[in-house]
């Protein structure tokens, strides 16, 4: 099973907020996923990001796979950080 962290698209039309969830691979945007893992609300002035980094650091270690944004989100968070040093030796 493929894992991905990855966005789900919430909120009303036009006001969109996300959360940062594990999914298969190969599930719909707004489908089954395993976790939820943070929150992102680019709307709100400034952006917040809540990621939980203990979850994402676990699913790193198990090889999921984070998309481009999720991938950024994690670096703000802090938690790229963490998992990068670790995965190097």
């Amino acid at each position: 099973m493929a894992v991905k962290l990855r966005l789900v698209r919430t909120g009303k039309k036009k006001q969109p907020s996300y959360r940062v969830i594990a999914a298969e691979a190969t599930s719909p945007r707004d489908g089954r996923f395993i976790e939820v893992i943070g929150h992102y609300s680019p709307r709100s002035e400034p952006s917040v990001v809540q990621i939980d980094n203990d979850k994402a650091l676990k699913w790193l270690k198990n090889g999921a796979q984070p998309t481009e944004t999720v991938q950024k989100l994690l670096v703000i968070s802090g938690a790229w950080a963490e998992f990068k040093p670790a995965s190097k030796g």
